[in-house]
């Protein structure tokens, strides 16, 4: 045998002895230190995982003792934050350790008939409806009705994004990951100011419409309308309205009231009205968003009507891999953690990473993602005029909250939110948290204010008479709008499907007028745009938002109208 080949036999022998020997050694002494500890009656001690406060310094760390706030403390900082915020009222509800430890309401949920707010009060969920959306989609996946990755156009044949390509390859996901290619809020024209005059089959069909300002899957940006397009499947497959589906399937098994679609008189004695604040009106009720007992277009992306007590019993069973108090799945584990997984990452701001140590955050399935402290928490927000809500849920620490309150400064959920998840994180220092998003919204407010431009002042003198500019006009999808002059003589806007968009016409110079709308809660200023012909005749008109900035995804980018007939109606007598 070469001496080199059996020099290496040997060499190799040598070390897998050694290593033998090593390993027995190790044994020994583990075998001798039980041996040892027995003796002695002396338990072995196992090292605290990294978050226990045994590792802690408490001079660091004050909040060492993982205490779930008290009761007392979080009434306190509930009113506070009520007040600092000019929030009418609020209900919050806690889920720890798969006990509903605390739902209460605070504050009065209408202010002109002084009734106060109660764990059984309903608001707008706003966009925390979303998950129940995902919800529905995900039992009929459960049953092989469904899958993720099927195309929607297979479902839904009459879907059509203006891409050919987009509209081929989207799927079921795509409806609700924000990620089509579309601006955020694409679409939402058609949804709000309520009431909107648009059907949801309306609505789907002009997708087709709107047009893309990024690649698809690529950018997330928040989509409202494809998941009312989502829950119109869920309909589809179900052979019911996805209200009805929503109730027989999650609501009524989880035996909480709640509702997508219409409510009985019951249900309307106790809602909250809702309210907006500013420095001139104070706080102002907004009716147009109130809770009025029927279903809304844009339920499934954010018409759910609940309360604090319900919200906190669906998020004792997402805590509980979907089971209900009773041990009835709503849907697999599979299933909740489909929902549960990350999509698309999420911008992380400055003000996330300095406050809650967040590095990571993303959007899966109806829900956000993201690391607070290096604790996963699964949230959701939702905003709609004189509504809030949050929602959110961290199961290393087997926790669950939800906020509901019926003003519109997300202060108050914010820092409510803050004082009950971070009273059990030991690494988060002791902050006032009303304080600090008082502070936090001070500063926003001061750069706005740096960035803001003055308004744009026209000459007040247009090109061309004033009749010339009156008349119908038609966009293909968003539908009619009229331009008259009332018997007062007064020049209005007004649009056939969106009621509440009416308002007065103001010369702003050359072909452009300025219209400002009745209810300035409702929508802000616009810009209109003739675009005029050499012969003086009209050839259509555009909308841009009421700014000297330069925006080029706003709500009106997708309209042109042009005149409904060949001859422009000079004026149009009548009322509204």
């Amino acid at each position: 045998m070469n001496h080199d080949v059996h020099g290496r036999i040997t060499s190799w022998r040598i070390t897998l002895i050694k290593s033998i020997l090593c390993t027995l050694c190790g044994l020994l002494l583990w075998l001798a230190l039980i041996a040892q500890a027995h003796a002695a009656d002396v338990p072995l001690v196992v090292a605290a995982p990294p978050h226990s406060p045994k590792n802690l310094d408490p001079t660091l760390f004050p909040n060492s003792d993982l205490t779930l706030i008290s009761s007392q403390d979080l009434d306190t900082v509930v009113n506070q934050a009520l007040q600092t915020f000019y929030t009418p009222g609020a209900a919050v509800a806690i889920v720890h350790d798969g006990k509903i430890v605390h739902a209460k309401g605070y504050g009065k949920r209408h202010i002109e008939d002084d009734l106060a707010v109660n764990q059984y009060t309903y608001f707008r969920i706003a966009s925390t409806t979303k998950a129940f959306t995902a919800a529905t989609m995900a039992i009929l996946v459960d049953e092989g009705k469904i899958a993720w990755n099927d195309k929607v156009s297979d479902h839904l044949p009459e879907f059509k994004l203006s891409n050919p390509y987009v509209t081929a390859e989207f799927t079921i996901l795509d409806l609700f990951t924000h990620r089509s290619g579309l601006v955020g809020g694409a679409g939402d024209s058609m949804l709000w100011p309520e009431p909107s005059g648009f059907t949801r089959k309306e609505l789907i069909h002009n997708l087709r419409h709107l047009t893309p300002a990024y690649s698809f899957r690529s950018t997330y940006a928040y989509s409202n309308v494809m998941y009312i397009t989502a829950a119109e499947i869920v309909a589809k497959i179900s052979g019911m309205p996805w209200s009805q589906f929503l109730h027989e399937r999650i609501f009524s098994p989880l035996n909480i009231q709640c509702y997508g679609g219409a409510m009985p008189n019951t249900a309307l004695a106790n809602v909250a009205l809702s309210y907006g604040h500013d420095d001139e009106r104070g706080i102002y009720a907004i009716p147009r968003n109130g809770i009025y007992g029927s279903e809304i277009l844009s339920a499934a992306a954010g018409g759910v009507v609940c309360n604090a007590q319900g919200m906190a019993v669906w998020l004792q069973a997402l805590l509980n891999d979907a089971m209900t108090v009773k041990g009835e799945a709503l849907f697999s584990t599979e299933q909740l953690e489909e929902m549960f997984t990350s999509q698309i990452p999420l911008y992380i701001s400055t003000h996330a990473k300095q406050t809650h140590r967040t590095h990571f955050k993303s959007y899966a399935i109806g829900w956000r993602k993201e690391n607070i402290y290096g604790y996963e928490m699964i949230s959701h927000t939702g905003t709609l005029s004189g509504y809030q809500a949050y929602v959110a849920m961290i199961p290393e620490l087997s926790l669950g909250v939800v906020v509901l309150n019926n003003g519109s400064n997300y202060g108050v959920r914010s820092a409510i939110m803050q004082a009950v998840i971070k009273s059990v994180m030991p690494e988060s220092p002791d902050i006032d948290w009303v304080q600090h998003y008082v502070d936090y919204q001070d500063e926003q407010e001061a750069r706005y204010l740096a960035r803001l431009l003055p308004d744009p002042i026209g000459s007040g003198i247009m090109l061309l008479p004033v009749e010339n500019y009156l008349g119908t006009f038609n966009d293909k999808w968003f539908g009619k709008i009229t331009l008259w002059e009332n018997a007062q003589g007064t020049l209005r806007f007004k649009s056939q499907k969106m009621p509440t968009l009416k308002g007065d016409l103001e010369a702003f110079g050359e072909h452009s007028w300025l219209v400002r709308w009745d209810n300035q809660n409702a929508a802000s200023d616009a810009f209109i745009h003739f675009d005029v012909r050499p012969d003086h005749s009209i050839k259509g008109l555009s909308m841009y938002p009421y700014t000297a900035k330069e925006i080029v995804n706003h709500e009106y980018r997708d309209m042109y109208f042009t005149p409904w007939s060949e001859n422009v109606i000079p004026i149009v007598q009548g009322v509204e």
